[in-house]
């Protein structure tokens, strides 16, 4: 996906063959991947020569997996899981001031 987003729209057989170069897959192993995607919807496959282009933009992904993932490890508490991140970091001052002020904005609302 990450492919589609940042060019838009890219040929199958230009996905395998980056997809080979970075990750090793082999050719079918990507095209099984671009079908799946097909699929469920992620993925608009376009003729001529088997142009694919995202359906779904990375912002919509990042807001679902991000809820699945707190409703999965964190019984859906955005608290639970800021408190447990926030416990296990060492934040820059910087960091921590603009934490308070994306906060403070939310008191206003």
């Amino acid at each position: 996906m990450e492919l589609l987003w940042s060019n838009k729209v890219l040929a199958a057989k230009d996905i395998a063959k980056i997809i080979k170069e970075y990750v090793g897959w082999e050719k079918n192993t990507t095209y099984t991947v671009i079908k799946r995607l097909i699929e469920k919807g992620a993925v608009i496959r376009e003729e001529p020569g088997f142009q694919c282009k995202a359906a779904i933009s990375k912002r919509t992904v990042q807001r679902t997996e991000t809820k699945v993932l707190l409703d999965k490890l964190f019984n859906g508490s955005l608290n639970t899981f800021l408190v447990e991140y926030l416990n296990n970091q060492s934040l820059k001052k910087t960091e921590i001031m603009e934490l308070e002020r994306i906060l403070s904005n939310y008191k206003t609302v």
